[in-house]
C-alpha cells in the first residue's frame, strides 16, 4: 500500500486531495514526540514525515521519501528495506517538471542545487534505479522490480 505522508508545507494547485496530510508545524511536532513516523525530515524548510502503520496491517509499504527519510527507514529496517531510486532523465527535464509544480524560483533553485547531490547518495544506496523519462514505461519497470522482488522474498520465506 501506498502510505500518505504528512507534510507542513502549504498544498500546492496541482495536489490531488491524497496527496499528503497537510497540518501545521505543531500538530507535525507532536506527533514526532508521540513517536508517531516511521521516519520523518526537514526538506527546505518544511517538515514531511511517514506516519507508522497500523501494526495489523500486514502489507508491503511503499514510501514516496527523499534519502535523509531513506537512510532513516535503511537503519530502522535494514534487511526488510527495499530502496528504488526514481530519477529524472536529466537536470533540465527536472527543472522543467519543478516550474511546472509551481515552485517559487527560490525553492526550485535549492532543489536543483541539493538534486546533484541526492541524486549521487541516492546511486549509492538503492537497490535499483529507474529513470523517470517515460511515466508508463517506468510505471511499468517500477512494478517489474517490485514483482520479482515479491516472488525472490516468498521464495526464501517458503523454502
Amino acid at each position: 500500500m501506498l502510505s500518505r505522508s504528512w507534510t507542513t508545507r502549504a498544498p500546492r494547485a496541482g495536489d490531488g486531495p491524497d496527496a499528503y496530510t497537510f497540518v501545521d508545524r505543531r500538530a507535525f511536532e507532536r506527533r514526532v514526540a508521540e513517536g508517531g513516523f516511521l521516519e520523518w525530515a526537514e526538506y527546505h524548510g518544511n517538515l514531511y514525515g511517514t506516519p507508522v502503520p497500523d501494526p495489523d496491517d500486514r502489507r508491503h509499504l511503499v514510501l514516496n521519501i527523499e534519502l535523509q527519510g531513506a537512510r532513516q527507514i535503511l537503519e530502522r529496517f535494514g534487511q526488510e528495506t527495499f530502496l528504488l531510486l526514481l530519477e529524472p532523465p536529466s537536470l533540465q527535464v527536472l527543472e522543467a517538471r519543478l516550474r511546472g509544480r509551481g515552485d517559487e524560483e527560490e525553492a526550485l533553485q535549492r532543489r536543483l542545487t541539493a538534486a546533484l547531490e541526492e541524486l549521487a547518495e541516492g546511486r549509492q544506496i538503492a537497490h535499483a534505479t529507474v529513470v523517470n523519462d517515460d511515466l508508463t514505461q517506468a510505471v511499468a519497470e517500477v512494478r517489474r522490480i517490485l514483482e520479482n522482488r515479491l516472488s525472490t522474498e516468498n521464495q526464501t520465506h517458503d523454502g
